[in-house]
């Protein structure tokens, strides 16, 4: 690729890291080198990860968190570090220069819990190489993040089944 873009995926609907991996299959298909750094999620049992792992290991996939739900009420210590080893997965994947396409799944939920700096991946995005399309993901994507990205889509939530009763299902959800 000669220019890579920012794209964000955010908003409270379904669907954004769904989008995300459906972009990587695309890449991986056409030879594209693809790596994925998920944040705040840590479940080795999630269908993506096992998919990756057994199908496509030509992906690099890392996922820095528990395998608990987080809120902004319930962060420990651990969910900090963990974000912030990411955060510099991320920045080593990215400047390595090594891939075309890098998703940082669920940075924009992190970033608002304030476990990452939005400054520091402000500069990610400003100083990402040319030909490097990076994909952010999550709900709450701040105002100056969705500034510097070239595609911004926003996933909004008309009717979820979660409403009604109905939890994540695996397969499905995760």
């Amino acid at each position: 690729m000669k220019k890579g873009i920012t794209q964000i995926y955010t908003g409270n609907g379904k669907g954004k890291t769904t989008a995300a991996l459906g972009l990587m299959l695309r890449a991986v298909g056409s030879d594209l080198k693809v790596a994925m750094v998920q944040f705040l999620k840590g479940n080795k049992d999630s269908g993506e990860i096992k998919l990756i792992e057994e199908r496509f290991p030509e992906i690099e996939a890392y996922q820095f968190g528990t395998d608990r739900f987080i809120t902004k009420n319930n962060i420990q210590e651990e969910d900090r570090r963990k974000a912030e080893n990411g955060f510099l997965k991320a920045k080593e994947l990215v400047t390595s220069k090594e891939f075309d396409l890098i998703v940082l799944d669920e940075i924009n939920v992190a970033i608002y819990f304030g476990i990452i700096d939005k400054k520091e991946i402000a500069e990610l995005i400003k100083n990402k190489p040319q030909n490097l399309e990076l994909v952010l993901t999550g709900r709450y994507a701040p105002k100056e993040i969705i500034n510097l990205a070239e595609l911004v889509t926003e996933m909004k939530d008309i009717k979820h089944p979660y409403n009604n009763g109905l939890q994540a299902r695996k397969g499905i959800e995760y």
